[in-house]
């Protein structure tokens, strides 16, 4: 039986006045009040993490950013430490999400050093992973979600991987309205969860959340949620209004 907490976690990527993100998070913090079964991770561009953090304290709800850098202070132009981002009240960090290895290179060596610079400081990574269209055309699905799963993972410790969340994100689903099938998302992730098995044990294996991200919406998220491995989900578009939010927060559960 599936004991893991699942978690509802919002991406707002490069969107949102203070305004906007204020009434956003105050409309989440309404809508789901009382959702104590569930973990929801709110993740706003950096301009904003103080305006959130704010209408979400007191509240269940946890603050994440959307990337860091791996140093704690320096001559890095442009870049956010974690240790800035635990003073500002983020427990979650997105590491590598496909846009990011995308649009600005980051490999599987980068990943890996944020996940590093994540734990060190107290914040819980959600590391993300993912295939192309044209891997999936390849069937290298699972060659290249093994590849990111293994070296984002290196030098992780059996303890740190208490406070690891791992996102299945496949780049052809991302923003394009395509989905992918739960069942072959399941498969994904249970292959997902075998490979920490490997790495870390199945006792270990057994308590890490996988999410499932990718064009994820209030009328797939029901069908996603039942498959046993999947354990909640990173939603992009469908986070940035309150209504198919909170919609998502409240699938149904598993019986």
């Amino acid at each position: 039986m599936n004991l893991r907490k699942p978690i509802i976690a919002g991406n707002w990527k490069m969107h949102l006045t203070l305004s906007e993100a204020s009434d956003l998070s105050q409309g989440v913090v309404t809508g789901c009040a009382g959702m104590d079964d569930i973990e929801i991770i709110l993740a706003p561009p950096y301009t904003a993490l103080s305006t959130v953090a704010a209408k979400t304290e007191g509240s269940p709800i946890y603050l994440g950013a959307q990337s860091l850098y791996w140093e704690e202070a320096g001559a890095f132009t442009g870049e956010i430490s974690p240790l800035m981002l635990k003073d500002i009240g983020c427990s979650h960090t997105i590491v590598s999400h496909s846009e990011r290895r995308q649009l600005f290179g980051e490999t599987d060596t980068i990943a890996n050093r944020k996940v590093l610079a994540s734990l060190k400081n107290g914040l819980r990574p959600i590391l993300c992973v993912g295939e192309s269209s044209a891997e999936r055309d390849q069937q290298l699905t699972l060659d290249v979600v093994t590849r990111q799963v293994k070296e984002g993972l290196h030098d992780v410790s059996q303890d740190q991987m208490k406070n690891m969340v791992i996102a299945y994100e496949p780049i052809w689903a991302i923003g394009t309205g395509q989905t992918a099938n739960p069942s072959d998302a399941q498969n994904v992730h249970q292959s997902i969860r075998e490979q920490i098995s490997e790495l870390f044990g199945p006792d270990t294996s057994e308590c890490v959340r996988i999410l499932y991200g990718g064009s994820v919406k209030p009328d797939n998220i029901d069908d996603l949620m039942v498959e046993i491995d999947i354990d909640g989900a990173l939603v992009g578009g469908a986070s940035l209004k309150i209504e198919p939010f909170n919609q998502i927060c409240g699938f149904e559960r598993r019986t």
